[in-house]
């Protein structure tokens, strides 16, 4: 079984695969935000009360001001005991019409499921109910998220029609998305609890996030499960997967994309040859403008 491990370096957080295989390292983003005249920062902002260090968000905004903008909410990956909100994939997206947001949430060894996604919720409300102050469209907020991140953002996607997420601060505020960019995340933990299908990959950091071994309560598995969720009203979605994923199988975001498109949602599903589960294949310019258009197509009138 591969692992996920984070490794930090000055100024550097490297997640590799001990298989050999690495992602590349990305610049923290308040670091090149600092280097970038037209980017204002906010970060380490709190959105709960009593907010622990993993609670916090960073904002991304033109230095000029203006007009209210669409909102882009980053969740990153780690399996859902690691990783940092601290590595915004693009930020030249402010330039093009956008206020950013990276998110961070509880990890699982400190809090199992539903906790994550209550907390990207949570998040969602407090940046609509502080919308005015960093000049956010509330009415546009597009999802971006990476392997457990992306499970999240897939789930914040098909989950606006329900409330059982919902709880503590801005509960007048809602937590739906306009569209959700998805890279490689987990969509149906009921299908990965076919030891046929998932071979074992994964189950430890599943039962990890979940607190119980995820074939042991199939119910409890499908309501964390992004599929679960899919009505004719879930946000539309890009899928971008690498077709050799030795962690999150293909067949997860082929499930989905499926399913989004028999509800009749607008659905997008890349398959990049040979790519596995991250890498340099995904932050190619020819992806990166994929990303963008259909960002755009969604978020900009």
């Amino acid at each position: 079984m591969m692992l996920l491990i984070f490794m930090r370096l000055p100024g550097l957080l490297v997640l590799l695969l001990i298989s050999g295989n690495a992602f590349s390292a990305e610049e923290n983003s308040s670091a090149r935000a600092a280097r970038m005249p037209e980017v204002r920062s906010v970060l380490d902002v709190p959105y709960v009360a009593n907010a622990t260090e993993r609670q916090k968000l960073d904002l991304y905004l033109p230095a000029a001001g203006g007009p209210p903008r669409p909102l882009i909410i980053w969740l990153h990956g780690g399996g859902w005991h690691a990783g940092d909100r601290k590595y915004f994939p693009d930020l030249d997206l402010v330039n093009h019409g956008y206020v950013l947001a990276g998110v961070d949430y509880r990890w699982s060894k400190d809090a199992p499921f539903p906790a994550q996604i209550q907390d990207c919720k949570a998040a969602i409300r407090w940046l609509r109910a502080h919308a005015k102050e960093y000049g956010i469209d509330p009415q546009r907020i597009g999802v971006w998220g990476r392997s457990a991140g992306g499970h999240l953002a897939c789930l914040l996607g098909t989950s606006g029609g329900t409330k059982e997420f919902d709880v503590g601060e801005n509960l007048d505020q809602p937590s739906t998305v306009q569209c959700v960019v998805d890279w490689f995340g987990p969509t149906s933990f009921v299908d990965l609890a076919d030891s046929r299908k998932e071979n074992d990959r994964g189950r430890p950091i599943l039962t990890e996030l979940m607190g119980f071994p995820i074939a042991s309560n199939l119910a409890k598995a499908g309501a964390a499960s992004a599929i679960t969720y899919v009505s004719k009203a879930s946000a539309p979605t890009l899928i971008i997967h690498g077709a050799d994923d030795p962690l999150v199988p293909i067949r997860q975001s082929q499930l989905f994309y499926d399913a989004l498109k028999q509800a009749g949602v607008p659905t997008t599903l890349v398959v990049v040859p040979g790519a596995k589960h991250g890498g340099n294949e995904f932050g190619t310019p020819e992806r990166m403008a994929q990303i963008e258009a259909f960002l755009g197509s969604h978020l900009h009138p």
